[in-house]
């Protein structure tokens, strides 16, 4: 999958370990922003330098996936992309039907 956006960079090598370990590409990653649904959450816990944010999404691959991210301006910098685990997908679907009430 190529989705190219110049909101979003990454560190190339950074990038490929993320591949290895979670099988997860970043260019999918980047297609969470998309989803009308995107759940965006601070995290204090990893923000000593830059703030940090989790979003969950759902990719244009209909996968569901947590992504660790810095915004930087008008720009992106993806940290970490997974899949959702089973707690995060809880929480995604309840935000979703919480909006929908």
């Amino acid at each position: 999958m190529m989705f190219r956006d110049e909101r979003f960079e990454w560190d190339l090598s950074k990038a490929y370990a993320n591949k290895a370990k979670h099988r997860v590409d970043f260019d999918e990653a980047a297609t969470i922003f998309e989803d009308q649904h995107l759940l965006l959450m601070f995290d204090p816990d990893h923000s000593q330098t830059e703030d940090r944010f989790v979003a969950i999404g759902m990719s244009l691959s209909s996968n569901l996936l947590t992504v660790v991210h810095v915004e930087r301006g008008i720009r992106i910098r993806l940290i970490s992309a997974r899949r959702a685990s089973p707690a995060e997908t809880m929480n995604y679907v309840q935000a979703i039907i919480k909006k929908n009430r």
